[in-house]
């Protein structure tokens, strides 16, 4: 219950916005251009409008250029080859290779289908009106998500950051806790929490575009894309964050039964730093915190000679360094208190989403 009220409260926004956008173009398609049944207006609206913030004007306009194309090689098809099953093969065919030259995108290749089909089932004035529905319902998509309710670039990246820090907090305390288990329980590696850490950084670099996207496009960012360009930068050290603590979970879970208990409780000590970072990113104050708290933990793990408690306490000071970089700190700067046992570091203020 508590996961599908946050999914209802994280998109209920997004969801009123295309109730409205639907009404809108219903109202639009019938009352305006006296359409009899203006299906495909509002329809064309919501799979525009139904792709994550940031994404939505480009969605429009894949689905605005997939329409175009399947109806006109509809058109085409239903000319020469009339209503019959090869005109229909031909016709979704030609409209799937139209596409797949335009962009490749899935949406625009169904698009592209449907509007085949629906040229060849039911002839010219059909396809035409399923053009200009395809228009107007994108039209309103693209009112709706650039100039109404533009995303906020800051939003969209601090939302997959926070995303990204957490899912990477449980996959370091289950690896923690993995050391922590007997030699019996250790069966139970922390794999089952990686496949997601890999889907996040995917996610979060889809949203980096996004970010970029909007702040080109949208009027409101044009003029201020200096700061957004810097978060960008910083999201750019989360994915080196994230893999350097793939590589540390990778090389904790072959340790002997020997080192495990000893090197627990930095993961664990790591896994609480990202979880706080996650919880208020963009708080000067918690950054600072983190990094004095991140180089405390490096200064307390264990000394080992062997080769691979060796290499993890290398893991562990790279994941470090990320994280200081991640927060503000200067690279060489992070690297150097590192390495040198510091027990504190400048972090640089990082701008409010507001400014």
């Amino acid at each position: 219950m508590h996961e599908a009220y946050s999914r209802v409260k994280d998109n209920l926004w997004p969801v009123l916005q295309q109730s409205a956008a639907a009404a809108l173009s219903w109202w639009i398609a019938g009352d305006v251009f006296d359409h009899h049944v203006p299906l495909f207006a509002p329809i064309a609206t919501l799979v525009a409008l139904n792709t994550p913030l940031g994404g939505r004007g480009t969605n429009a306009v894949r689905v605005m250029s997939g329409v175009i194309a399947g109806v006109v090689v509809g058109q085409v098809a239903f000319r020469f080859l009339g209503h019959g099953d090869a005109a229909v093969g031909a016709a979704v065919l030609c409209a799937l290779l139209v596409a797949l030259l335009i962009d490749g995108q899935r949406i625009t290749m169904a698009q592209a289908a449907v509007g085949a089909v629906i040229s060849v089932a039911a002839g010219q004035q059909a396809g035409t009106d399923r053009v200009l529905d395809a228009l107007l319902g994108a039209g309103v998509a693209l009112v709706f998500s650039q100039v109404l309710f533009p995303p906020h670039p800051f939003t969209l990246l601090r939302r997959a950051e926070a995303a990204t820090l957490k899912g990477l907090s449980r996959a370091l305390e289950l690896a923690a806790r993995t050391l922590d288990a007997s030699a019996d329980e250790h069966e139970e590696q922390p794999w089952k929490e990686l496949r997601p850490v890999y889907t996040l950084l995917n996610d979060l670099g889809r949203t980096r575009d996004d970010a970029i996207a909007v702040a080109r496009r949208t009027p409101r960012w044009r003029s201020r894309q200096e700061p957004i360009q810097q978060e960008t930068a910083s999201t750019r050290y989360l994915d080196l964050l994230g893999n350097s603590c793939l590589t540390l979970i990778r090389g904790a879970t072959i340790l002997t039964p020997s080192h495990r208990n000893a090197f627990a409780a930095t993961v664990r000590g790591l896994s609480g730093v990202l979880n706080a970072l996650a919880e208020a990113r963009g708080s000067h104050a918690v950054l600072q915190h983190a990094a004095r708290r991140t180089l405390s933990i490096v200064r307390n793990t264990p000394e080992h000679d062997s080769a691979v408690p060796v290499a993890v306490r290398e893991s562990i000071r790279l994941v470090a360094t990320d994280i200081l970089v991640f927060a503000g700190a200067n690279p060489d700067d992070a690297q150097r208190a590192v390495h040198d046992g510091s027990t504190d570091i400048t972090i640089e203020h990082q701008p409010h989403p507001g400014t």
